[in-house]
Order: structure tokens, then C-alpha cells, then sequence
């Protein structure tokens, strides 16, 4: 009996720890509340774009109906403009035009997609730490989630990244190539 009693300390001991630990490392701000997100959508993201090989970078999916749909390029290049427009109206600047296409950057291939693409995500995590408490539910006007909060266009903008992410995910699974997060659990999930 002592042995079990020690055995169930001992792990509750173990399991516990943890629990402790991650209440100490709760976000401290509203930036960092949703800096957590951004990073994790940018990680998740960005692991899809590299992982397409250069030469379906122009894939479009045929299989159902995908007339009009964007080529794995033009998802990832929205997303990069999408970055920049959301971020832009958070600082109260003017956002790039013609997002729903990809504006007006001149990235094409694959390499300068993807600094295209990193850029953008750096530039959002800059602007995204100037939120404070103070103003987080001040007015953003503008046409990308438009009029909100800032803190309600952090928000669109990470919902925005997550909802492509799972567009793209499907052009490399329709390409034979399993999405990299995936990769780390092996079969079971595949």
C-alpha cells in the first residue's frame, strides 16, 4: 500500500509541475495574448509555403469545382499582402490595394514569396506589440476588416492566416506531400 501511495505522489508530482509551470507563463498583455497566435499561424504557415517545391508553386486544383481559385503562389502572396493591409490599418496607415489579388509586390518565384511572406509576418509582430490595454479597442478604419478595434484586426488577422492555412494544406495534400506539422505525428493522423 505504501508503494502505491508513493508511486500516485510521485506522479502527481511529475504531471504537476507542468501545470505550475504554465500558469506562470501566461501571456502579461494583450499583445502577447495574441503574439502566441500570430506566431503559432506564422510557424504553421510559412511550414506549408516552403514545403510546396517550386514547380507547383502555379498549382490550382482541378479535382471538383476550383474555377476562379488562386494558385498555391497567389494564396501565399495574399496572405503576405493580407499581413501588411491588416497591420497597416492597426497603425493607422494606408494598406496596400488589391490584397484579394495579391497587390502590388513584385515577388514571383518561390524565394522572394516566401521573404515576401516572412517580411510581412515580421512586420505584423512589430506593429502587434504596440497594442497596450490602453489601446486596444481604439477605431482602425479601413477596407481589410474595416472599421474595427485594433485589437479586433490582430485578431482577423490571425483568423485570416489559419483560414488559407487549411486552403493550402489541401494543394500539398492534392500534390502528394503531407503538410509538415502533420509529418511529426506520423500515420496515425496522415
Amino acid at each position: 500500500m505504501k508503494s502505491i501511495v508513493l508511486s500516485l505522489a510521485l506522479w502527481t508530482a511529475i504531471f504537476a509541475v507542468p501545470v505550475f509551470c504554465q500558469q506562470d507563463q501566461i501571456p502579461k498583455s494583450i499583445a502577447e495574448s495574441v503574439s502566441d497566435s500570430l506566431k503559432y499561424a506564422e510557424d504553421q504557415f510559412i511550414s506549408i509555403a516552403e514545403a510546396m517545391p517550386e514547380n507547383k508553386f502555379d498549382y490550382v486544383p482541378t479535382a471538383g469545382n476550383f474555377q476562379g481559385a488562386r494558385s498555391f503562389a497567389e494564396q501565399v502572396k495574399h496572405v503576405a499582402c493580407a499581413n501588411y493591409a491588416f497591420f497597416n490599418e492597426i497603425e493607422g496607415t494606408t494598406p496596400p490595394d488589391h490584397c484579394e489579388k495579391g497587390g502590388t509586390a513584385p515577388a514571383k518565384t518561390k524565394v522572394e514569396l516566401l521573404k515576401y511572406l516572412r517580411d510581412s509576418f515580421d512586420y505584423g509582430n512589430k506593429v502587434l506589440q504596440t497594442i497596450t490595454a490602453k489601446n486596444a479597442l481604439d477605431r482602425a478604419e479601413g477596407p481589410y476588416a474595416g472599421p474595427n478595434t485594433k485589437l479586433g484586426l490582430a485578431v482577423a488577422a490571425v483568423w485570416h492566416i489559419a483560414d488559407h492555412y487549411g486552403q493550402i494544406v489541401e494543394y500539398l495534400r492534392m500534390n502528394n506531400i503531407v503538410p509538415p506539422p502533420t509529418q511529426q505525428y506520423g500515420l496515425k493522423v496522415r
